[in-house]
């Protein structure tokens, strides 16, 4: 076996979050960022993490949690992507690209490493 890192880019989603008042609401969009060390067997799509699956992991922890920050939202998709057999190391990087546009700022970022160093 060998370890190699598969990153998985923009997977868009939506759901409700969010700390201040109304942001619970309606459905907003986020992004998600996946980099996955993974331990790789025979050249078949079951000797490393299906991507496919893990996308849709993080979609529906998105989808269908409720966070009030992406900081925690981050972490449990973390914790969902450790769940998949090959899967040895994760850093979630969570979007929110409509935080914070009254001031300015095109998007909101939140990233977590696990397990942690």
């Amino acid at each position: 076996m060998s370890r190699a890192r598969l990153f998985l880019s923009g997977i868009h989603t939506e759901g409700r979050h969010g700390a201040r008042p109304g942001e619970k609401d309606e459905p907003q969009p986020f992004v998600v960022d996946l980099e996955l060390e993974v331990e790789v067997g025979d050249d078949v799509i079951g000797g490393t993490a299906d991507y496919r699956l893990v996308s849709g992991r993080a979609h529906e922890v998105v989808a269908q949690g409720s966070f009030d920050l992406i900081e925690t939202m981050a972490v449990a998709i973390a914790d969902a992507c450790l769940a998949f057999e090959r899967i040895e190391r994760v850093t979630v990087v969570v979007h929110k690209p409509n935080a914070a546009t009254r001031l300015g700022i095109d998007g909101v970022a939140a990233a977590v490493t696990r397990p942690e160093d």
